[in-house]
């Protein structure tokens, strides 16, 4: 708990609102066990009675509780002071064992680093292609993937709207193992500049109807060649005056027909009017160079190895 106060998920006031709630309770806990141990009589030292209510001739004596009942709560009350003392059960003191999930978790990591760095190590020597070739390399790889790259690729490796099929061989940044391990390392920040306050709607639909054209999909001829000006000066700066785009600045080609975010003319429409953010995020500091090593090197060869798909 006193993580989560250190991280600023609760503030100082209900931490301490939570600390005092919590030590009143167990005080109170015990003044009710202290009060219930007292056997209590009358003046003629005749069983006090609890309440007047009387069931079948039957009273209900106000007696002490047992005594080996009284003292399991008793147990269980000083073991919870005891908790509160040596770990951080009070969020706004440490505990005196200093025991925290962030500590725990620290250690586990270095242990198990400690168990499999020797493993990664031998492998980030070999360069990534030599790496692909190995299948224990890849078995190791693939599991790297499961776990860091499924939530956006899928587990087949080919995405899904907004995110790269790895496995098409169509690549927004170089598909070569050198290129991989960058982009794995370094991550990637693609953006797509929105044109809607730049270009006239008419402008927008007719370069949208170019874009069209460059992969033989064009459904207005006039259009799309009153959009080649356009596009010209207003998109090949980065897909190039050909369309097919430029690995280098991320762009994609606009020839092939395979869309990161769909390739229908509302959609290419959308896109030139909004833009588009795409950001893969960088692995170096999540996992080493090492860990990074081997996952470039499954991504490679699982791209050359599986059929290229025309869906993105």
């Amino acid at each position: 708990m006193s993580d989560v106060f250190a991280s600023g998920m609760m503030s100082a006031g209900w931490a301490w609102y939570v600390a005092i709630l919590t030590v009143v309770s167990l005080l109170a806990c015990l003044w009710i066990l202290r009060s219930n141990r007292v056997k209590k009589v009358s003046d003629n030292d005749e069983p006090h009675l609890h309440g007047e209510n009387v069931w079948d001739g039957l009273r209900e004596y106000d007696n002490p509780l047992p005594k080996w009942w009284s003292n399991l709560f008793y147990i269980t009350v000083f073991f919870a002071f005891g908790y509160l003392l040596l770990y951080p059960g009070l969020i706004v003191f440490p505990g005196l064992l200093k025991w925290s999930t962030d500590s725990l978790y620290a250690d586990e990591v270095k242990q198990a680093n400690a168990e499999t760095d020797p493993i990664f190590n031998a492998y980030v020597k070999q360069d990534v292609k030599t790496v692909a070739a190995d299948k224990g390399a890849q078995q190791i790889g693939g599991r790297l993937f499961q776990t860091y790259c499924v939530q956006c690729h899928g587990t087949d490796m080919r995405g899904s709207k907004g995110f790269p099929n790895l496995v098409d061989g169509d690549w927004l940044y170089p598909g070569t193992p050198e290129g991989i391990k960058t982009t794995l390392m370094e991550g990637r920040n693609g953006m797509m500049p929105a044109f809607a306050e730049q270009l006239k709607p008419d402008q927008i639909a007719d370069t949208a109807q170019y874009v069209l054209s460059l992969s033989g999909r064009s459904t207005s001829a006039e259009a799309a060649a009153r959009g080649d000006a356009t596009f010209k000066a207003s998109c090949a700066a980065c897909h190039g005056a050909d369309g097919k785009g430029n690995q280098a600045l991320g762009a994609p080609n606009l020839t092939d027909n395979t869309w990161l975010y769909g390739g229908s003319l509302a959609t290419i429409t959308e896109t030139l009017n909004k833009g588009r953010q795409g950001k893969m995020p960088a692995h170096k500091e999540l996992l080493g160079e090492p860990r990074v090593h081997l996952l470039a090197a499954y991504v490679y060869a699982q791209s050359q190895e599986q059929l290229p798909s025309t869906n993105k």
